[in-house]
């Protein structure tokens, strides 16, 4: 199972690219940055990255086509594939903070995602197109230039109907916190679907968002990830009922705002919640150990890449060298 990074929006390009190269010369595979509201554009960010590195692959999570028109998306991923002769990748969402903030109200996502998966296919071919979407639509665009390999392109998807769309439109998908359980109930799902409309069943890309928090301390690794846990899931019931009782989901569910004010505070105090709560959303939703319990990290990846994830995508937060570096030495091996 191939190991990528998901790196901090707000980092410079030259940022990007220091720890894009560390992580290349530690053998992981793929570097991500989320589209953030405030964060820097999602594909010039990795400019510098693409000039100097030989291996890895880049792109952004996820990026609407609410938020950018599809043409628009394909000339800066194709321009992006191009400084990196033919690694990029992204990944295509149903919109997030930038669409809010931008007060669209985006109807049918589902086709819209469709449309945009459509374009960009069509695009990276380098010749010329016209597409007649129900949403979208092209006219006469001539991507000439785009030489490269074509760029992978991800559908992000959680619910039901986004999955099985992408699982017919798509070659590859990104879930976003899924516990080891939920993979293999969406794996399952993708199966079916791609059964059902006469498709391979392999190969097929799966990876997942996941945060990972591994630190020399254990008290370090979770006050880091106590205070980022209102995003994991972004405390979804339906994410929890696999490993809390309905009381206990209850009480999440009355005290969301506590977690989310602690992320904006950037602290592990979530105020009103008892701690055995807290521990168990840490243990089930995030990879959260010192470097001694390490393994029993290494075995929960091993056990997403039997669930069905071909890759999967960790989130690191504070000394992302000493992470990467512990990543190249201790687990990449062990997924090899």
């Amino acid at each position: 199972m191939r190991i990528d990074l998901i790196l901090e929006s707000n980092n410079t390009p030259d940022r990007i690219a220091e720890l894009g190269k560390l992580a290349e010369d530690n053998g992981i595979g793929g570097i991500w940055i989320s589209g953030m509201l405030d964060g820097r554009d999602p594909f010039g960010i990795f400019t510098k990255l693409a000039l100097e590195t030989k291996k890895i692959l880049m792109g952004p999570i996820a990026v609407s086509p609410y938020e950018l028109h599809p043409l628009m998306m394909a000339k800066s991923l194709l321009t992006l594939n191009e400084y990196s002769n033919g690694r990029a990748q992204m990944v295509v969402g149903g919109g997030g903070g930038t669409m809010t903030a931008m007060n669209l109200k985006p109807q049918r996502r589902v086709r819209a995602v469709r449309e945009c998966l459509d374009i960009l296919a069509l695009a990276s071919k380098g010749e010329p197109m016209t597409y007649e979407g129900e949403v979208f639509q092209v006219n006469r665009y001539n991507p000439f230039w785009a030489k490269s390999h074509p760029p992978a392109v991800y559908v992000g998807a959680n619910k039901e109907q986004m999955i099985k769309m992408g699982a017919a439109h798509a070659a590859q998908m990104m879930l976003s916190d899924k516990i080891v359980e939920q993979v293999a109930e969406t794996k399952a799902l993708v199966n079916e679907t791609r059964d059902a409309a006469g498709l391979p069943l392999e190969p097929y890309g799966m990876t997942n968002f996941w945060a990972w928090h591994i630190k020399k301390d254990k008290q370090v690794a979770m006050n880091e990830a106590r205070q980022w846990l209102a995003l994991r899931g972004v405390m979804m019931r339906k994410n929890h009922v696999y490993f809390m009782n309905e009381e206990d989901c209850d009480l999440v569910d009355e005290n969301r705002e506590a977690f989310f004010a602690a992320t904006r505070k950037r602290t592990p105090v979530i105020e009103g919640v008892p701690e055995r709560i807290i521990d168990v959303l840490v243990e089930n939703l995030t990879s959260t150990a010192s470097l001694d319990e390490i393994d029993k990290e290494i075995a929960r990846l091993k056990e997403f890449e039997k669930a069905g994830l071909t890759e999967i995508a960790l989130r690191i937060y504070e000394e992302p060298e000493e992470t990467i570096k512990v990543l190249g030495e201790l687990v990449v091996p062990a997924l090899r």
